[in-house]
């Protein structure tokens, strides 16, 4: 099918990670030119980007100058910007309930998700502000959708971008032109490097598997192509303010309780 993404200029930030990779892959073997950014992974992004004839870009997206840079530099680097996927953020390892969050984590877990999807929007709609058109795709999570107990902040920075900013960032594109659109993708449980590397139990996949109609963990290739699908302006015109969850049909989580017979 064609998406009409050949010759368009991508930037794809946390591009080196799991997710981000697969999507950077998918979008340069569309013909696309690929910006990859990283923050730490700078060995990783780099053989990315000769993989697929891309360029790396680093940046830290939790600093306004630094963040305020990364758009200029991706279009200084391919020669023009038409999609940003702003991909990004960091999952807290530790397995905490709310009552034991540390304020510290709290704000930390927001700055990395949240505040630094907000600085890339910020910056690639101020540079579409400028050239008339573009498309921003935002990936959340569907712990933003469900809650997700043990990483309240975790949700709670991704729920902010599945609502108020996304509503908020699709009206205002509006004041740009109708060539300006912004979507989100919201991956479930996902078979990244890192969750492979952590293992899944069968029991714990059976429990995280308990509400989808599909009863198998997504990849990262899955998220790819929904991005790549809502970025195109030739599959996807027509769609703006729009989530597509990624997630085999989940419906939501099992709750553990207290009582007799709980998990």
């Amino acid at each position: 099918m064609e998406t009409g993404l050949a010759g368009k200029g991508v930037l794809v930030t946390g591009g080196a990670g799991g997710i981000g990779s697969a999507i950077a892959r998918a979008f340069a073997a569309e013909g696309a030119k690929v910006a990859i950014h990283y923050n730490t992974s700078q060995q990783a992004a780099e053989a990315l980007a000769a993989e697929v004839d891309g360029v790396a870009v680093g940046a830290d997206l939790r600093d306004e100058t630094a963040a305020d840079a990364l758009v200029p530099a991706a279009v200084a680097a391919l020669g023009r910007l038409d999609v940003c996927i702003a991909n990004a953020g960091k999952y807290p390892v530790e397995d905490l309930p709310l009552w034991e969050v540390s304020l510290e984590r709290w704000n930390g877990t927001l700055a990395t998700n949240l505040t630094s999807t907000f600085l890339t929007a910020r910056g690639f709609l101020k540079h579409a502000a400028v050239t008339g058109s573009g498309s921003l795709v935002m990936v959340a999570s569907t712990a933003g959708i469900f809650g997700e107990a043990g990483h309240a902040d975790y949700a709670t920075a991704k729920g902010g971008i599945l609502s108020g900013l996304l509503m908020s960032a699709k009206n205002e594109a509006s004041r740009i032109g109708p060539g300006v659109r912004v979507n989100v993708v919201a991956p479930g449980w996902t078979l990244t490097p890192n969750v492979e590397k952590r293992g899944l139990a069968d029991d714990h996949l059976a429990r995280v598997t308990a509400t989808m109609a599909l009863k198998k963990i997504g990849r990262p290739e899955d998220v790819a192509a929904q991005v790549m699908v809502l970025a195109s302006d030739k599959l996807s015109g027509h769609l703006t303010g729009s989530v597509v969850s990624v997630a085999g049909g989940m419906e939501g989580r099992l709750i553990p309780g207290s009582g007799a017979g709980s998990e």
